[in-house]
């Protein structure tokens, strides 16, 4: 037997034929051989656990030449610990690395990455149509987003296409941009409160942690979206009850405890704990639901999210439940925050690292509140915003060189199998769009795809740049 792949790392199928069968009379015929009770009774003292510890090495063994040598997906490139084990992508995530160590993959092994003995990870704009915008079911890890227990369904831990926009329906309306732009002037409350925190910090020539005050924004803003009632953050300018915290942490918890959900199910996400009421609640869980009663009792209160999704509840309970509009409430506070805040620093950073960049959008909006039609409040509105294509183009391309999503969105192979940037997949292998890796690699987006510039928007036609650009998903 002798390896066929570029690198003895790749985990590809070898040049001799091996069938299932040659497994199947390994198991009935050389294994009974090798854990005969018979001739381990002749062994004085030889233990009867033996008997099981044989069959279990030799059936573990079995499931890593399966893995690494029979399996559909073996010719796919990639580290041959993640083709035997999901342990190691488990450790990359815990470690809070595994967006870098999954770049370098695909840097090194091209856009098709194996990274779990039945998961790929892809790094092709083709993935964005065939993967995320033709629903396709979704991976097992998305039934982790049930909060506190898994009788709570979001739009998020839907696995079945169908079922996931039937859901989705209930809660359109409020996501339509007629209805959002009604809490702009609030919203421009919140970023008047950001800038007097900038200029006190400034006054006093202290640093200032601009992460962690977009953050607080990021939160404060959601809450007042989604129920009218920013946190606080804020107005305190400290992460209240440590709860910001908790949250990271919690989330890094939930990415990796999504690939054992039977464990967390039976400890944490099961309805006797939350009846029982013994997991700690912290400040943002307990801010949002005293909001979701408050709002319930108030039907005068200010039309937000919560007030469409009420609505949708009274029109048709059985199509929505209140666990899941209580759902719905917990996804858009944990995931809409961190995606405002990535979004924030990123643009921020990227631009003060680019003085070009910084200078030419300051100009921009200088020469527009100049021309006396835009711009005329402290704070640049939604209208105002599409009027400045330098400064949507710096947006776009913070979005791009750093994704605020940063790991894969796992979907299952149809029936069928379904072929991707002219490679095949079988049916119910795992497919992950990894936006952050498609995002810099060269083959997708050219020779400076890790650079950031603004400019490569400000071109007539960015239709075939929409293409492989996926700002948040």
């Amino acid at each position: 037997m002798h390896w066929t792949g570029k690198n003895k790392n790749e985990a590809t199928i070898p040049s001799v034929p091996i069938t299932p069968s040659i497994l199947t009379r390994l198991y009935l015929e050389v294994l009974p051989t090798m854990a005969s009770t018979s001739h381990i009774r002749e062994l004085p003292g030889f233990p009867r656990i033996s008997v099981v510890v044989c069959y279990a090495v030799v059936l573990i063994a079995l499931l890593i030449f399966y893995r690494l040598y029979l399996s559909p997906i073996s010719n796919v490139p990639g580290p041959r610990r993640a083709a035997t084990t999901r342990l190691w992508h488990m450790y990359e995530i815990w470690t809070g690395r595994q967006n870098l160590t999954i770049l370098r993959l695909h840097e090194k092994y091209g856009q098709f990455v194996r990274i779990a003995p039945n998961e790929v990870s892809i790094a092709h704009p083709e993935a964005i149509k065939k993967l995320i915008l033709t629903p396709q079911f979704k991976g097992h890890w998305y039934k982790m987003m049930r909060f506190p227990d898994w009788r709570f369904r979001s739009t998020m831990s839907i696995l079945e296409p169908k079922e996931k926009i039937e859901l989705s329906k209930q809660f359109s309306s409020a996501y339509a941009m007629s209805n959002v732009i009604k809490s702009e002037e609030y919203v421009s409350t919140l970023i008047e409160a950001l800038t007097k925190w900038m200029d006190k910090y400034a006054a006093s020539h202290e640093p200032m942690d601009l992460a962690k005050f977009f953050t607080f924004t990021a939160f404060d803003v959601v809450g007042e979206v989604v129920f009218s009632k920013p946190f606080g953050f804020l107005e305190k300018g400290v992460d209240l009850d440590d709860s910001i915290s908790q949250t990271l942490g919690f989330e890094r918890y939930i990415s990796v405890a999504a690939f054992v959900q039977f464990l967390h199910n039976f400890l944490i996400a099961n309805p006797f704990v939350t009846w029982l009421d013994i997991i700690p609640t912290n400040y943002l869980v307990k801010t949002s639901n005293a909001a979701l009663d408050e709002r319930k009792k108030n039907e005068d209160a200010r039309f937000d999210f919560v007030a469409h999704w009420l609505k949708a509840h009274e029109r048709n309970p059985g199509k929505l439940p209140y666990r899941d509009l209580q759902a719905a409430v917990m996804a858009n506070v944990g995931a809409g925050s961190d995606t405002i805040s990535c979004a924030l620093q990123s643009t921020v950073y990227h631009m003060i690292r680019h003085p070009n960049a910084w200078s030419r959008a300051r100009q921009e909006i200088d020469q527009a509140i100049q021309g006396d039609e835009i711009c005329r409040d402290r704070i640049i509105s939604y209208a105002d915003a599409q009027q400045l294509p330098y400064l949507h183009a710096c947006i776009r391309e913070a979005l791009r060189i750093f994704h605020p999503v940063s790991m894969g969105t796992p979907r299952v192979a149809p029936t069928g199998g379904i072929t991707i940037g002219g490679r095949f997949f079988p049916a119910g292998t795992i497919l992950s769009l990894n936006t952050f890796s498609m995002n810099l690699l060269k083959e997708v987006w050219g020779p400076d795809a890790q650079e950031y510039k603004p400019e490569r928007w400000m071109v007539e036609d960015t239709t075939e740049l929409e293409k492989k650009f996926l700002p948040a998903g």
